[in-house]
């Protein structure tokens, strides 16, 4: 049987998987990244469904309502996915925790190793938490994992040009826009345009982390 972690996670079947990163302290409390789990359900049903106008404008359509797919009982499917897709490899999904708590996600998708060794990034935060460095320091903290001991050499990430907050968020982590998608996801009912912002490992020997710590925008504990 493959041993597994406190989370149920097989151990050292994927290079860098199963991992806990941080604390880095910051303006909006400590952060830190660990593998989502079964109990985040209440946290994240409650935040997602007080947020649901600050969170629904930037996130892509999906089948149902906004009710019925943040509802608790909808969390064990969802955790049940990022789980499967973690053990295969595809991705490393996190649960952002802020002083211990349950905070937002952040999710690594679509790994392709060989001569590619690329992924994308996504997060979400409460609503409560923006403007604080939580998500700045969350990207950070998968970024050095990622060219580090995961063994990355690009990531990806898409946002709507609207979303200043989050494209502020990936320039502080040296993510650079290399153009516009256009028509590229639906979102809030509507074909939207979304910048295409990516960073390889030589753009950042010094990391991300190192970063953001330089420019004041968090320490370590």
């Amino acid at each position: 049987m493959q041993p597994a972690d406190a989370d149920g996670f097989p151990i050292g079947r994927h290079p860098g998987w199963p991992a806990r990163l941080g604390p880095l302290i910051t303006a909006g409390g400590a952060v830190a990244l660990r593998p989502p789990r079964l109990r985040d359900g209440s946290a994240w049903s409650r935040i997602r469904l007080q947020d649901r106008a600050y969170l629904q404008e930037w996130e892509p359509t999906a089948v149902g309502g906004w009710q019925e797919r943040n509802a608790r009982m909808a969390w064990p499917a969802q955790w049940s996915a990022l789980r499967g897709m973690a053990r295969r490899g595809q991705a490393m999904p996190f649960s952002i925790t802020v002083d211990g708590d349950f905070a937002g996600q952040l999710t690594v998708g679509n790994i392709v190793r060989g001569a590619l060794r690329s992924g994308w990034i996504g997060y979400w935060v409460a609503a409560r938490l923006a403007g604080g460095g939580v998500a700045t320091a969350a990207v950070a903290l998968a970024v050095d994992h990622c060219f580090g001991s995961v063994g990355l050499h690009r990531l990806e990430a898409t946002v709507r040009p609207e979303n200043q907050p989050s494209v502020r968020v990936l320039e502080k982590s040296g993510f650079r826009r290399e153009g516009l998608f256009h028509r590229y996801l639906d979102v809030a009912g509507a074909w939207r345009d979304h910048y295409v912002y990516a960073l390889t490992i030589e753009e950042i020997p010094e990391g991300a982390v190192h970063r953001l710590i330089q420019a004041g925008g968090a320490s370590r504990p």
